[in-house]
């Protein structure tokens, strides 16, 4: 099943566009392979705002973040997960706004530059929320749902009024994101993606990109079959031989800039650790790790 990708929205940088009732945006400029068109901070509300995701600690996107919430209470930031392109400007922007930072707790470390954007281990949140959690301000209702999996601290959060998902990097519209291990877990993302859907949301407000705001459910449905597609496509690998995670990207991913292979092996590795998990695979190394050789179980 193919994902019906939605790459194309309308942005400019700085911006501050209004994308729904109840939700505006602002996109900073920071275009990368893993970010897209750079990272879309979300501001929920009218008088008193909640600020989703506030982006990396540029001085141009700080500035732009300040004018566009000028002359009105900024009462929660929230971070859906620390990565360098979501979490470095929270702080700051909570000290400039006097209120606090929400999260989960810190993430483990992975390895550096594979997802294109390095862990933001100095972030901290004041408040430490959790699954089941609820944000309110005025005309507004955010719930809190982890989703483990892109990493062990992502969340989402449901905006009841909307019926619609802020879904951070656990499922965009433009592409599939990295589970990369140790930090990042298939089996959690899988079943992350299985809660979002259960949900019936109306429409997805990921962090990078254009929102899904069609045919949510189906889109999630493509979502998990292309896991699903890439686990078949690993086990025919080591059927035909394939021994090492690079070998089994070379081919598998043989039409993808080689430049984004290293992160394509942490995300091979992710599916391999679950099936080594359900005993389908052996590994040469526990923990198994990219550099490990691999056989389809007896």
């Amino acid at each position: 099943m193919a994902i019906p990708y939605v790459r194309q929205f309308d942005f400019e940088y700085g911006r501050l566009d209004q994308v729904s009732p109840l939700i505006q945006r602002v996109v900073a400029e920071n275009p990368g392979p893993f970010t897209y068109t750079g990272t879309g901070v979300y501001i929920v509300g009218a008088g008193t705002v909640a600020v989703l995701d506030p982006g990396p600690a540029i001085d141009a996107h700080f500035d732009a973040l300040k004018r566009a919430l000028d002359g009105r209470e900024v009462s929660h930031v929230l971070v859906s997960h620390g990565h360098s392109d979501h979490s470095p400007l929270a702080q700051p922007l909570a000290d400039w706004a006097g209120c606090k930072t929400y999260a989960l707790a810190k993430a483990i470390p992975t390895a550096k530059g594979i997802l294109g954007s390095d862990d933001d281990l100095g972030f901290i949140p004041d408040v430490q929320i959790a699954d089941g959690d609820t944000i309110s301000g005025p005309g507004w209702t955010l719930d809190v749902i982890a989703t483990p999996g892109h990493t062990s601290n992502h969340i989402c959060f449901g905006l009841r009024e909307e019926n619609a998902c802020f879904s951070g990097d656990h499922i965009m519209g433009w592409s599939t994101t990295v589970v990369s291990p140790p930090d990042g877990d298939m089996e959690d993302y899988l079943a992350s993606l299985k809660a979002v859907r259960a949900r019936k949301f109306d429409a997805l407000w990921p962090t990078h990109g254009p929102p899904v705001l069609e045919d949510v459910t189906g889109f999630i449905d493509a979502y998990i079959a292309h896991r699903h597609e890439r686990e078949a496509a690993i086990l025919a690998r080591l059927e035909q031989g394939d021994e090492t995670i690079p070998k089994m990207v070379d081919t598998i991913y043989a039409a993808v800039d080689p430049s984004l292979h290293p992160a394509a092996c942490h995300s091979v590795l992710g599916h391999i650790i679950k099936l080594v998990k359900e005993r389908r695979v052996t590994a040469s190394d526990d923990p198994p790790s990219v550099s490990s050789v691999y056989r389809l179980a007896d």
